[in-house]
């Protein structure tokens, strides 16, 4: 359990901030800055630029591929990040120096742990399952980790523990308004099925693909399971992030959005190139 609150309140300057119409700016990798309900959101932030390398523990370097549609420097001022799990391509350098240490990190206990040995302050330790509040004005947003595994059997023993994020936006009556999932760099196993037992209704699901293959191990959902992610989870709509921005991303986007054209899926699932914007209306 953690030993975090299990509350959080962030100062505001006014109560009324807009519920009727949010956004989702695609960074890159698995980086979206999400404005909704008063909030603005950073996941996973990664802003290294095309030809730099992450380390991946074991001696293993990645070069990116791409560059960030924007850069640190360009964000708004933050309320939070969401990060999945402790690896550089989701955390990299550039953040680890330019991040502000006050800003609230809502994570899993490793990733928690590390960081605070970086010197962050705010972090907020998630185990699966386990819910943070965060409230700002009149609304409220509650963070749920769900669960995730990065790779199959042994080999998950041997890599960062992973959660995937339910993000719930409620109004001052606690009525739900969106539902936001983030399904991290999980592989499809049987625990996900749980999700939307526990949560239906999802609005909206950040799938995490790309295929990563390290030794010929899948240790991220390629496009089948990506597809296979879409039919257990059921959101509204589904976006792909995480997807062509390393080497090590071995399953393109083209392959999932045959897949699902295949799958007959097109009518739930948008597309976003690095730097679009994906526009919601909340009714």
């Amino acid at each position: 359990m953690m030993d975090n609150p299990t509350q959080l309140v962030l100062p505001t300057d006014s109560n009324k901030a807009d519920i009727e119409t949010g956004e989702i700016l695609f960074i890159g990798t698995a980086t979206v800055l999400l404005h909704y309900a008063g909030f603005t959101i950073l996941t996973d932030p990664n802003f290294l630029h095309k030809g730099e390398h992450v380390h991946l523990h074991y001696g293993i370097r990645s070069a990116r591929k791409t560059n960030p549609a924007i850069e640190m420097a360009e964000l708004p001022p933050l309320d939070l990040i969401v990060l999945s799990h402790m690896h550089e391509d989701h955390f990299d350098r550039v953040v680890e120096q330019k991040l502000d240490k006050n800003l609230p990190i809502i994570t899993t206990p490793h990733a928690a742990n590390k960081l605070k040995q970086k010197g962050f302050k705010a972090t907020q330790a998630l185990d699966t399952w386990e819910s943070i509040t965060v409230t700002k004005g009149n609304n409220s947003l509650r963070i749920s980790a769900m669960p995730g595994r990065h790779g199959p059997g042994i080999i998950n023993a041997l890599l960062p523990p992973v959660m995937g994020s339910m993000l719930e936006f409620q109004n001052s009556t606690q009525e739900t308004l969106y539902r936001l999932y983030i399904t991290g760099d999980t592989l499809l196993y049987e625990e996900l099925k749980e999700i939307p037992q526990k949560y239906p209704d999802i609005d909206l699901a950040l799938l995490h693909l790309g295929g990563t293959k390290i030794f010929g191990i899948l240790l991220t959902m390629d496009a089948m399971q990506g597809v296979q992610a879409i039919k257990i989870i059921a959101p509204h709509t589904a976006i792909p992030i995480h997807y062509n921005d390393y080497t090590v991303f071995k399953s393109p986007l083209e392959d999932f959005m045959q897949a699902v054209a295949a799958a007959g899926l097109e009518t739930q699932v948008r597309y976003l190139n690095h730097g679009e914007t994906y526009k919601f209306t909340v009714k």
